[in-house]
């Protein structure tokens, strides 16, 4: 199939994909959540200067639908963010988050964003764009392959103190 016959169908294939994990997704998916970081979100949301936003290769309809059935909707506005939907390619994602979440004179400054992530392809994208990024290690992957972060945490204990020394 030649590339721009994929590229003519692929808003036809997003839309499938998220119409069919509305679908199959359970309801609750706070089990997956790893324990505290709920909490971290919660003491992030107090920080003066602090905007949450979701940096995901998935389309957006299905990450805001992950969001809400593990109950951390809340936690991230909508308009901000980037999303597998804006780029496939994930080095791309974070200036579009930066864009969205800064104000009319610019993006928010690559000195005041932290891309946190669980696997290499987060560090990459955010040394791609010349970000922070605070790696946990409570995906797959381990602190020796997630060691090209600015900082490495094993929980979110972890993980708040870790961003307490990046400036948060």
């Amino acid at each position: 199939m030649s590339a721009r016959r994929i590229d003519e169908r692929a808003g036809d294939v997003r839309d499938a994909c998220c119409r069919i994990y509305a679908q199959i997704c359970p309801p609750d998916l706070s089990s997956y959540v790893v324990p505290g970081i709920p909490d971290v979100l919660a003491w992030l949301s107090t920080r003066d200067g602090v905007q949450l936003g979701l940096l995901t290769g998935n389309f957006e309809p299905v990450a805001r639908l992950k969001l809400r059935r593990a109950g951390l909707g809340k936690r991230f506005p909508s308009g901000v963010g980037a999303f597998g939907s804006d780029s496939e390619d994930r080095v791309a994602l974070p200036p579009i988050a930066r864009r969205r979440a800064g104000k009319p004179g610019g993006p928010v400054a690559r000195a005041e964003t932290i891309v946190i992530g669980d696997t290499p392809r987060d560090i990459a994208c955010a040394q791609a764009d010349g970000v922070r990024c605070a790696a946990v290690t409570t995906g797959q992957y381990g602190p020796d392959e997630l060691a090209g972060a600015d900082a490495v945490a094993r929980n979110a204990a972890e993980l708040r103190a870790a961003l307490t020394e990046l400036g948060v």
